[in-house]
């Protein structure tokens, strides 16, 4: 958000001359569905402050109606863009957050938020409700998808990335979402209770937003869940006294869907309605989006004295800001010509995201297939699936559910088509073989295996469906379901070569799965692409570079199996399960091989506020170019409180040309090194600390830093 005081100025004098009536107006946001149409057109007439899932010219129309209507503050409009501007049929669909954190590229992943950027501006919308800072922890949690991962630095380096990706032209304002803890709820049930101190907030959860801020996100959304009991939407504390007190934030906080409401409904942490509006303002909160009676009691409780005024003005200045750095006054908007939408430029950033965002978790030596292979058999309930691909978040699930006719109106890859497209000079015979939650019939099963017993290869692609992932999908279990992990066995006894492509919006519990496949790719939810980049992957047109933002358990007990836990668990490993994780968070597989040596400081004491220079060697050791992704971890050996046996505090991104070495230089600011302390205090504690770099975990050179008093 771009801040200026000839703005500020503006405001004061727009708040001194509006009404009780026009204010509290401002702090309404009331949806396109999901009301009657008279209480839609009602805010229409009273000026709401904003309207949400409203698309391209009904947007357009309705600024023009308010402004004829001698309204002299203009509507804001938000959108759903998760993973680009993806509630509209024909925009760009990139692939899910979580696939766009395999890229550990954050250049791409602004880019991202610039082509989102511009496609939502050019449909006449101004908000996108993105980026989710949620940390995906437990798995079972069905919006793992819309997380960057697990890890809190690599969350928010991504996350301030594709925020200024979103903010950097003043086409549109991000919003941070969804604050705090969300992800981390007991159970992973969604919009529950996160039962987490303090302490851990500011460890784990807080610095991505602190992050997301410093570059300039202009709106955040509180969540559903509580904290410890509190309902985010009722916590003054984390709202006034941490986010816009010691983080400084100046745009304006929005609630989540019928928050206000839920305060009484669902939660039952108010006795009325009007208590929970209230509850809501004094908190923090600066709009309310879509509980359509906020609007009537606020204004009798202004007028009564029960809120403060100075309470509405706050509130009203901060969405006023937004709403100038967008240019939304005085005819001062840019708007960008509807052809953008799906324009080849967009479409090739999307293929470049998409193809480092593939991760290659396993490879015999079957891949690529640089040799002509005259059948291939492409196998599997989510070969030909385009909803399964593009995930949650899209058309197909969001506003409302689309009809069975849909289909995107986007050039659009699904794997069968890609593989049909890359290989158009062999034979491609497509076999469903199973569904992925239906008990198949042994017919689909036997067709299937017949198909891989007369091929050269079997490309199987299975995961999981819409019914499965996304928003109130929880899972208790995440072992593949239906009869996929008996498909993959039956296809390994035919001795065709089988390459297994996930297609799935979390990791899920392979089981065997890995063991009988010749090659295991990742895709996640892998949008309009996805299926082409997958082709061309095994094909060997380019060499995966893409690494896992999460982990992989290997039974749905070991959740959470997060890499960055705390030392001193009695035995260190279930008694019924093996002790390591499937994968590991940072893992991933090339074409080619890395090595690395000559781990170095710039210095090897230090104190707080220095900055040192960790630098490598990395070789390429293979007979394909590459890009490596190099991590950094620290470990505090002792300290007053636990901290993590690994914690990611940089990372870089390089090019390696085949037998070449390159000498990669990362920074460390002492700060990072920082703990929370019993007492809530971030602190740099004196004492000796582990610098880990390589490829991986289990690939880590380490050197000794001393940080003095």
């Amino acid at each position: 958000m771009k801040r200026s005081e000839n703005y500020e100025a503006r405001i004061t004098q727009m708040l001194s001359e509006m009404t009780v009536e026009e204010k509290i107006a401002q702090m309404q946001q009331i949806s396109y569905e999901g009301y009657r149409p008279e209480v839609f057109e009602r805010f229409r007439k009273l000026g709401a402050g904003s309207f949400l899932h409203v698309l391209g010219r009904d947007a357009e129309a309705m600024r023009s109606e308010a402004k004829q209507a001698g309204k002299t503050i203009p509507p804001i409009f938000g959108i759903d863009a998760i993973h680009g501007h993806s509630l509209l049929n024909g925009a760009v669909i990139f692939p899910s957050q979580l696939a766009a954190a395999c890229t550990w590229n954050p250049a791409l992943v602004k880019e991202m938020g610039k082509v989102t950027a511009r496609e939502v501006n050019a449909d006449g919308l101004d908000w996108v409700f993105s980026p989710v800072l949620c940390i995906g922890r437990d798995t079972r949690w069905g919006r793992v998808d819309e997380t960057f991962g697990e890890d809190p630095y690599l969350v928010g380096t991504l996350a301030a990335a594709i925020t200024e990706g979103y903010e950097e032209d003043g086409l549109v304002a991000a919003c941070l979402k969804h604050y705090i803890g969300y992800g981390e709820a007991t159970g992973a049930r969604d919009a529950y209770d996160t039962e987490i101190s303090m302490r851990k907030i500011r460890e784990t959860f807080l610095p991505p937003f602190r992050r997301a801020v410093e570059a300039g996100a202009s709106t955040v959304m509180t969540a559903y869940g509580s904290v410890s009991g509190v309902p985010m939407t009722a916590h003054r504390k984390l709202l006034r006294e941490v986010l816009k007190g010691e983080l400084g934030f100046d745009g304006f906080v929005v609630t989540d869907w019928y928050n206000v409401a839920s305060l009484r409904t669902k939660q039952r942490a108010v006795e009325s309605y009007a208590d929970g509006v209230r509850t809501t303002i004094e908190a923090g909160n600066d709009m309310s989006m879509n509980s359509y009676p906020f609007y009537d009691h606020a204004v009798r409780m202004v007028k009564e004295g029960v809120i403060p005024m100075t309470l509405i003005d706050d509130a009203v200045r901060r969405i006023l800001r937004v709403k100038f750095s967008l240019g939304l006054f005085d005819g001062e908007k840019k708007r960008l010509p509807r052809e953008v939408i799906g324009s080849r430029e967009h479409v090739e950033v999307n293929r470049k995201l998409t193809r480092e965002s593939l991760v290659l978790l396993k490879n015999n030596g079957v891949l690529p297939l640089t040799e002509k292979h005259p059948r291939i058999a492409v196998i599997g309930p989510n070969a030909d699936d385009i909803r399964a691909q593009y995930g949650d978040w899209t058309f197909f699930s969001h506003p409302d559910k689309a009809p069975d006719d849909c289909v995107p109106e986007s050039d659009f890859y699904t794997v069968l088509r890609g593989i049909r497209e890359v290989f158009d000079g062999s034979e491609i015979i497509y076999e469903k073989g199973c569904d992925v939650m239906e008990e198949s019939d042994d017919r689909m099963m036997a067709r299937a295996i017949a198909a891989a017993t007369f091929s050269d290869v079997a490309v199987v692609v299975i995961g999981d469906c819409l019914a499965q992932n996304g928003e109130t999908k929880d899972r208790s279990d995440l072992t593949l379901s239906g009869r996929q992990q008996e498909l993959v066995a039956h296809l390994k006894k035919t001795g065709t070569p089988v390459i297994v492509v996930l297609v799935n919006g979390k990791p899920l519990c392979l089981g065997d799965v890995v063991h009988h496949a010749d090659a295991v790719i990742e895709m996640f939810n892998g949008g309009d692409l996805g299926g082409l980049c997958v082709a061309e992957m095994i094909a060997g047109r380019f060499n995966p570079s893409g690494k896992l933002p999460i982990s992989f358990p290997r039974t749905s007990g070991q959740v959470p199996c997060y890499y960055n836990t705390y030392p001193g668990w009695h035995g260190g490993k279930y008694m019924d399960a093996e002790e390591t994780r499937l994968f590991d968070f940072g893992f991933g597989l090339s074409y080619t091989t890395y090595e690395y040596s000559d781990l170095t400081l710039s210095r090897d004491t230090v104190r707080a506020g220095d900055v040192l220079t960790v630098s490598v060697n990395v070789t390429n050791t293979g007979e394909m170019d590459g890009y490596e992704t190099v991590e950094m971890y620290e470990n505090d050996l002792y300290s007053s409180v636990l901290t993590p046996e690994r914690q990611l505090c940089g990372f870089k991104k390089v090019f390696v040309r085949a037998g070449e070495t390159v000498r990669v230089e990362l920074p460390l600011a002492v700060n990072d090194l920082a703990l929370v302390n019993a007492e809530e205090k971030t602190v740099v504690e004196p004492g000796q600390f582990e610098i880990l770099v390589g490829g991986g975990l289990h690939q880590l050179l380490s050197v000794m830093l001393t940080v003095e008093p």
